[in-house]
């Protein structure tokens, strides 16, 4: 069963780079532009994800367990990893269906977020971790704290996002020039006709309930993940022991492979080396991104997609805490140069 996790993998990376799914783009786009089609479509991405969790739960397939809220390493965690994902150029699964793509850049950053979570989670950052994780609260989850159904919480997110979508859906399309298509059929859907971030959407969602039984077969009781996958390969590469290779580390390398097949397909594969100045960043981005999420318990798939569909604290504190990282990293290499140079262009 662990080997699920590869084939799990190989569907979201094949998705996540056909559809450009990207978690910092989202970030930006909302920061930067006020842009709101991507960020929604990965609420349309957890409210479909929590729908599935919650029957999966009810059916008795899986059993979901609940750890405290470590508030205080939430905070820090998602500020710092918010910070690092600017830097680095993508979030943790944009570095590995990006290196699938054949940048340079994100196989540097993926290697700093590897090595940042590892040392986090198992290494010589790991009594930091402790510490911080010592500020904790009992209650994990929002509908524990009010004594509801949890389906109530479904519902509520269900109609909200409802609401939103419809509103998106509504607004004119902008005529965009295309190109002419070299495919045709099934292969043109797949690999060359642009997929609506809905769409995709969609398919994440789904992917991500599949992701639970199958990780839970395996003996892994969570869905999908990517922070401790990557710290184990550091681990099992450092130790070798086979006790770190686990569902979760056939679901990123999966990811990787679906992305190279999926941007192979499309004509999209290529080596490209940044300049030395943006490797720099991807490095210290990547590094970031690791400690960040290690501390946080997740970056913004296992907090972002997976913990918000379950209405934890830590999941939905730690969106907020990415957006402020996020927004100061963003503020610090593009908002403010950007005024410095206009500044001086009318001085």
């Amino acid at each position: 069963m662990i080997l699920t996790g590869l084939l799990c993998g190989i569907l979201l990376g094949f998705v996540l780079q056909r559809g450009r799914f990207c978690m910092v783009g989202a970030y930006r786009d909302l920061i930067l532009n006020k842009k709101t089609t991507i960020f929604l479509a990965i609420f349309i991405a957890i409210a479909i994800q929590s729908v599935g969790i919650f029957l999966l739960q009810d059916a008795h397939i899986i059993e979901l367990n609940f750890k405290p809220f470590f508030w205080l390493s939430t905070i820090i965690g998602g500020v710092i990893f918010g910070f690092g994902m600017v830097l680095a150029g993508g979030c943790a699964t944009g570095t590995w269906y990006r290196a699938g793509e054949g940048l340079i850049g994100s196989y540097i950053a993926l290697l700093g977020y590897m090595l940042g979570a590892a040392m986090t989670k198992f290494g010589v950052l790991n009594p930091i971790h402790q510490s911080i994780k010592s500020y904790a609260i009992e209650d994990s989850t929002l509908y524990q704290t009010l004594g509801i159904s949890p389906w109530v919480l479904v519902g509520i997110l269900a109609i909200i996002v409802g609401i939103f979508t419809y509103q998106e859906l509504k607004k004119p399309k902008k005529k965009i020039a295309t190109l002419t298509p070299r495919k045709s059929g099934l292969s043109h859907i797949l690999f060359e006709k642009p997929w609506h971030p809905f769409v995709t959407a969609i398919l994440v969602g789904l992917i991500a309930i599949l992701a639970w039984p199958l990780s839970y077969a395996s003996g892994r009781e969570f869905g999908l993940g990517i922070t401790t996958p990557s710290a184990n390969i550091i681990g099992f590469l450092v130790t070798g022991k086979t006790n770190y290779i686990d569902w979760g580390v056939f679901l990123v390398l999966g990811i990787f492979i679906g992305s190279f097949i999926a941007a192979k397909g499309a004509n999209e594969f290529k080596f490209r080396l940044p300049d030395k100045k943006t490797l720099g960043l991807n490095l210290s981005g990547g590094l970031a991104m690791g400690f960040g999420a290690a501390l946080a318990g997740g970056c913004t798939i296992g907090n972002g997609l997976v913990n918000t569909a379950i209405f934890s604290y830590q999941g939905w504190v730690a969106v907020v805490f990415f957006l402020l990282g996020a927004w100061i990293a963003t503020y610090l290499t593009i908002i403010r140069p950007t005024q410095k140079a206009l500044h001086l262009n009318r001085s």
